[in-house]
């Protein structure tokens, strides 16, 4: 639910096309127009990855692609945040137009992209950042890329001294060619080079970033065979799972089902959170692993920690949620632990793994 501010936004925002909407929310974000939430609670608070985020729930890669408002993004409520898909070279992405809304359905069709500034103007905007912000960087390959791989190493060469963690997103389905990296032998590959590099960089500076890898949820159980086994042969921080999909499973609103791209938001909970399941079952206790997909309201957001996630992440909810959305979440997140008399949130992980593993993808 949202309230009637929020509705009466989120209505004159729907008159906008869905680029010119997201522009006109990061004019307002960057203007301070957009009230912030700064709700704190120990027990949201967790460590993962070496990290100590204030509470569970981010911002996912994707809304703020060009780091314009990482720090504004926090005083939203959100315990960290996510800047990119951002790449090597500047691209302006796919034709337009390339966003759909389903409003029924609560659901997002893109086929973006990889549309950014390039690394140097992501890099300076992040440089005068708080060191203390909770900004991640999510690094991807130019479109006409000749070395993809080379492509992710630079990213993690360029951004090291100012990223909190690396997310490499090897798992949009608009980049022609992109999910073919997940394939076992290419995986390895990249994640040597990748790993390599932050360790290199590691050495230089002293300081580790955690480095996760972005899956989709189009994969074969073979598929996440392989992922699982290289997730956990090399010295990977954690999985975040999971991206858009290629189905329409589940919709109502039919009229831009047709559009290719990735569909995200409400329809993506089920098949996102049954992927994290067998995910985590696959990767055992110790690995984090960051869920994705379809959350929405406090019970999404626990929901997925049940079936395996340390942390969680939304973007397109907050299309039709607004701005207000995360502080919601985290009040009623604060609720359920006070309900179940919970220490910590965390308390929640895994309790129905099962439940989602044996969903049918």
């Amino acid at each position: 639910m949202i309230g009637p501010l929020a509705g009466i936004a989120r209505k004159g925002l729907f008159l906008f096309d869905p680029e010119t909407a997201h522009g006109l929310s990061i004019a307002a974000l960057r203007s301070g127009l957009v009230p912030g939430c700064r709700r704190s609670d120990p027990r949201l608070a967790q460590t993962v990855a070496g990290i100590a985020f204030p509470n569970p729930l981010g911002l996912a890669a994707g809304y703020d692609k060009n780091a314009e408002v990482p720090e504004e993004i926090l005083k939203l409520g959100f315990g960290f945040t996510e800047i990119g898909t951002v790449t090597p070279r500047p691209q302006t992405g796919n034709p337009k137009p390339r966003i759909f809304r389903l409003a029924a359905d609560e659901a997002v069709i893109n086929r973006l992209g990889f549309n950014n500034e390039g690394h140097a103007t992501a890099l300076e905007r992040l440089k005068r950042c708080s060191r203390r912000a909770l900004i991640g960087v999510n690094i991807g390959a130019n479109k006409g890329s000749e070395d993809r791989i080379a492509d992710y190493v630079a990213g993690i060469r360029t951004f090291y001294d100012v990223a909190r963690y690396f997310t490499a997103n090897i798992s949009s389905p608009n980049t022609p060619g992109l999910r073919d990296l997940q394939g076992r032998e290419s995986l390895a590959a990249l994640l040597a080079a990748v790993l390599q590099a932050r360790n290199e960089e590691r050495t230089r500076s002293g300081r580790h970033v955690p480095v996760f890898l972005k899956i989709a949820p189009d994969l074969t159980e073979e598929g996440l065979d392989d992922i699982a086994a290289e997730a956990l042969s090399h010295d990977l921080d954690g999985l975040i799972v999971c991206n858009t999909t290629l189905s329409r499973d589940g919709l109502t609103d039919r009229t831009h089902a047709g559009e290719a791209g990735g569909l995200s938001g409400r329809p993506l909970f089920d098949k996102s959170t049954a992927v994290l399941a067998r995910m985590r079952k696959r990767v055992g206790a110790s690995l984090p692993i960051i869920g994705v997909g379809g959350v929405g309201s406090a019970e999404t957001a626990a929901e997925k920690i049940r079936a395996g996630a340390d942390l969680v992440q939304l973007y397109s909810c907050m299309v039709y949620g607004g701005p207000g959305l995360p502080g919601r979440i985290l009040e009623g997140l604060s609720a359920l632990c006070v309900r179940d008399g919970l220490a910590n949130i965390h308390d929640l992980r895994d309790s129905r793994v099962d439940h989602w593993a044996a969903r049918p993808l």
